[in-house]
């Protein structure tokens, strides 16, 4: 089933919050270390706050100590990434769906994670649904 996203701005700021707007479509960024979900690691799956396609399973979210939740690999298909400078250490991340603005990923920075890539998301840009609130 598709997933029906707004056509123009007007729309977009009828669905989302202003910081939501100000993030996910405007490119902005959460203040660090004060976005939701820097510090939780329960079980379950981000999904765009946008449009609601889901982007990460909990089990690739590691704490980066960067102030942003930071994931190690996305669910594959979920994000797209294009190249923002740093010689290619650093790719911007959009929702595949909606083309929300997520955050970046860094790579190369020597975490120690099965991909070395750091997914630095902002919080705004997500939602999380519990994987015990998914099995009842």
């Amino acid at each position: 089933m598709a997933v029906e996203v707004p056509a123009n701005d007007e729309e977009w700021r009828a669905l989302l919050s202003p910081e939501q707007f100000r993030v996910l479509r405007q490119r902005g960024t959460d203040k660090r270390g004060k976005g939701e979900f820097v510090k939780k690691f329960d079980e379950g799956t981000y999904s765009c706050a946008g449009c609601g396609s889901a982007l990460y399973k909990s089990t690739t979210k590691f704490d980066s100590g960067c102030g942003w939740p930071a994931f190690f690999d996305a669910i594959p298909g979920a994000i797209k990434q294009t190249p923002e400078g740093m010689g290619g250490r650093r790719m911007e991340i959009t929702c595949v769906v909606c083309d929300g603005h997520l955050g970046h990923v860094f790579k190369g920075e020597g975490y120690a994670t099965p991909t070395d890539q750091r997914h630095c998301v902002n919080s705004v840009s997500l939602k999380f649904s519990s994987a015990a609130d998914s099995s009842k």
